[in-house]
């Protein structure tokens, strides 16, 4: 069999002297048998519980490799149901497509998160033991089909033999929940108790559309105080929810489903998929970096894999403000197919002969790939905040250098909960009103409380690729409040596009675990981290910096009160102090490629 290719231009690392090639990755070949499907097929929980799964086999008699895919949008009605489960199985694969506990078709009680290790670990020893099976299963999905990959791989169920998790979560409180601490306002209320809260997936128009009932509309529902009483005014009682607020810590309740505290416990590898710009950008970084290096098997850090594009939630050309070209767009069930044919069919398609990264570098907008990420020749270098105190708004003083602080300027604003600063692009998807991706920043650096911090015009490029944290010393006259950072990258026409962005809340300055209130006005150190980017900053192009408070919708308020998560409904203007000095050298850490 011919196989069709798809052509994309790379550029090998620096290893290979930075030299521009061409690289021809096998596209999916034509489908190789034809199907049968057997519709609502009972898999036994340990419980007793029934699950129930639509299962696509070759039509001719044998065994074949397994893939288990659980979803809680449904077998039957979700709009894309059918499409990976026909991809798969016409070109050899028996695809077992299940609704998760509570949803649609099966038995239980739904509750988010919460069975996926067990029913994971329980549907995939079912799927090796059919008489159409060969015993080797491997897990497909995005999203919430991602996220469940994960939790099964925590179980090792003994004939797992490999995961693909797209665009998901690795720790669901890191990654979904909260970033930093900051709750991800737009994206728990929209997917959690407007869509999933009955039975069948609820129809999420009359919240978001013109002419929808105003007094449910997001734009009316996401400003309520307190959060614990947000969702009746949708008409839901979702009890997950309601769970999710009281415990705003990272304690026990979420550890059991983080899969990083378990990395050195899993012992397949892992294919990660994900967007610069998606939610989950953590849990594909992340989860490729600590498998690589911690994985239990020799096979779990050799083989693990990432591809990761200048996307959303999704592959696509185009996000937010920037048409990276058409090029940017990958088709991602391709590669999960090279994926599946050589760690469950055993192929030698070349798979193991390239380098396990790819990755999209933005600003030259090309694909590349890498042998390790953090990439092992990362320069992490600071630049330094500075300003003669009026860096307020993008007409300020602020200044970002590679050179520390030598005065004690302090710049200052006023951040006010009923008048937060509204998301402009970044990190979100998925039936929120928030827009997400890179957009121009201009509409919000006009504000007095956004501090903008902007090098001199770059005079040689400057490449970043990799994690990367703003470090800030700041004070507020608050016992709580928030501090937003953006990595933005100002081109030559006056455009100012966000790269990357982070969140902290400052009672979880110290930890995550064991919140600590703020004696008002003293200095503290700050650590934003700001999850990973790949942007080249190109000559004539100036690096920036912009610091804020909120980031709403996207984020909650914070209301500077210092009152327990989700439980106030009163608000306090919080006097905010940003120190770059040579006792306060307030920078952003950037992993910088030579």
């Amino acid at each position: 069999m011919k196989l069709g290719a798809l052509t994309l231009l790379l550029v090998l690392p620096a290893a290979a002297q930075g030299q521009r090639t061409e690289v021809t990755f096998p596209a999916s070949y034509p489908p190789t048998n034809d199907i049968v499907m057997e519709n609502l097929v009972p898999v036994p929980m340990r419980d007793g519980v029934k699950l129930f799964a639509d299962v696509y086999r070759p039509a001719k008699p044998g065994k074949y490799p397994v893939l288990v895919s659980r979803t809680p949008y449904s077998t039957e009605r979700y709009p894309s149901a059918y499409e990976a489960a026909l991809f798969f199985s016409r070109r050899g694969y028996v695809y077992v497509f299940q609704d998760v506990r509570g949803r649609h078709e099966s038995e239980g009680k739904w509750e988010p998160f919460r069975d996926d290790i067990e029913d994971g670990y329980d549907t995939v020893e079912w799927a090796a033991k059919q008489p159409w099976s060969n015993g080797k299963v491997g897990m497909e999905g995005g999203s919430y089909l991602g996220h469940v990959q994960w939790r099964a791989a925590m179980a090792n169920p003994p004939h797992l033999v490999a995961v693909a998790p797209r665009v998901a979560a690795t720790s669901l409180y890191h990654d979904w929940i909260t970033l930093n601490g900051g709750w991800r306002l737009s994206f728990n209320f929209g997917w959690g108790p407007v869509r999933q809260e009955s039975r069948i997936m609820q129809n999420t128009g009359p919240h978001t559309v013109a002419g929808g009932p105003e007094g449910i509309s997001y734009d009316r529902v996401l400003w309520h105080l307190p959060l614990l009483g947000m969702q009746e005014l949708v008409g839901r009682r979702a009890q997950f929810y309601q769970d999710w607020i009281q415990h705003p810590d990272y304690d026990e309740y979420w550890k059991k489903l983080n899969a990083e505290e378990v990395f050195d416990r899993i012992s397949v590898p892992v294919f990660t998929i994900g967007g610069w710009f998606d939610i989950f950008s953590q849990g594909t970084l992340r989860g490729y970096a600590g498998m690589s290096r911690h994985g239990k098997t020799e096979a779990a850090r050799k083989q693990s894999r990432m591809l990761i594009g200048p996307w959303g939630h999704g592959s696509s050309q185009k996000t937010g403000d920037i048409d990276f070209g058409v090029h940017a767009h990958a088709d991602t069930e391709a590669a999960e197919l090279r994926w599946f044919d050589r760690t469950l069919k055993g192929l030698d398609n070349g798979l193991d002969r390239e380098p396990p990264v790819t990755l999209y570098v933005m600003g030259k907008n090309v694909w590349r790939q890498e042998n390790e990420y953090p990439l092992a020749r990362t320069e992490y270098r600071k630049m330094y905040l500075s300003s003669g105190g009026r860096a307020n708004t993008d007409r300020g003083d602020g200044r970002l250098s590679w050179e520390s602080p030598a005065g004690k300027a302090t710049d200052s604003y006023s951040y006010d909960p009923d008048n937060p600063v509204p998301s402009t692009g970044g990190n979100n998807c998925c039936g929120t009103p928030t827009p997400a991706g890179p957009m121009d920043q201009r509409p919000v650096s006009s504000r007095r409380d956004v501090l903008v911090y902007a090098s001199d015009i770059l005079a040689d490029e400057v490449e970043v690729t990799g994690p990367l944290k703003v470090v800030l010393y700041a004070s507020s006259d608050a016992p709580d409040t928030d501090f937003v950072a953006k990595l933005v990258d100002v081109f030559p026409d006056g455009r100012a596009i966000n790269v990357a962005e982070g969140i902290v809340r400052a009672r979880y300055r110290e930890s995550l675990s064991a919140p600590k209130p703020l004696e008002p006005g003293k200095v503290y150190e700050f650590s934003i981290d700001m999850v990973g980017t790949s942007n080249v900053f190109l000559k004539g192009h100036r690096i920036r910096v912009d610091i804020t408070s909120s980031h709403f919708p996207q984020f909650d308020r914070n209301p500077n009160t210092g009152e327990p998560f989700g439980t106030g409904s009163s608000v306090r203007v919080a006097r905010q102090s940003i120190h770059h000095s040579a006792q306060y050298p307030s920078h952003v850490l950037l992993p910088v490629i030579p």
